[in-house]
């Protein structure tokens, strides 16, 4: 969908970004988590740390595994999350952008206070997934069953970045978002 690249839209524009991808892949690093990770998945350790890739085979089209995954690896995002958010607000922030993967079927939309959806036409977003060296169209097909239809999370989000248009069309979007956001911050 290019969430990310819009994320460092935000981030340009001094607003202070929490990346969820990030912090899981800092928790595959850390010696306890790839403890509970390998008591669960042993063909994904490989030379001592957690290989993405075999994860990822390990869980695909195991919905018990991956909740098992998400057990050991949520709560401890969620506190990276918290802490980052504490850190922001303490440093006089007053917004910060959420980078949060599957928000609305994790009720991660209930810890925010504005939602921004991003967005592209199916064909664009297979098109930029393919491209990544580890996706298949399976693996695809199967990330694209565990969320929320897009037409759902456009219809309850706060805002909506297409970035089907260009990238000068969502950094404008951005733009105008924390226009408006800090408008009324300021109201």
């Amino acid at each position: 969908m290019g969430k990310s690249t819009t994320a460092n839209f935000f981030a340009e524009a001094g607003i202070p970004v929490y990346s969820a991808d990030t912090a899981v892949h800092e928790l595959y690093r850390q010696a306890d988590v790839i403890a509970q990770i390998g008591s669960l998945f042993p063909q994904a350790i490989e030379n001592g740390s957690v290989n993405r890739q075999k994860l990822a085979a390990a869980i695909l089209d195991r919905p018990e595994a991956i909740k098992q995954l998400e057990a050991i690896v949520h709560p401890l995002v969620r506190m990276a999350e918290k802490n980052f958010v504490d850190k922001a607000r303490k440093a006089g922030h007053r917004l910060v952008v959420l980078d949060v993967p599957l928000l609305y079927e994790t009720g991660g939309d209930q810890r925010v206070d504005k939602v921004v959806v991003v967005s592209a036409p199916v064909e664009i977003q297979r098109e930029r997934v393919l491209k990544r060296a580890d996706m298949t169209g399976e693996k695809f097909a199967t990330l694209l069953a565990r969320q929320m239809k897009d037409e759902e999370k456009r219809s309850r989000a706060d805002f909506v970045i297409d970035t089907g248009k260009g990238l000068d069309v969502a950094r404008e979007a951005v733009n105008s978002i924390l226009q408006t956001l800090l408008e009324q911050k300021d109201g």
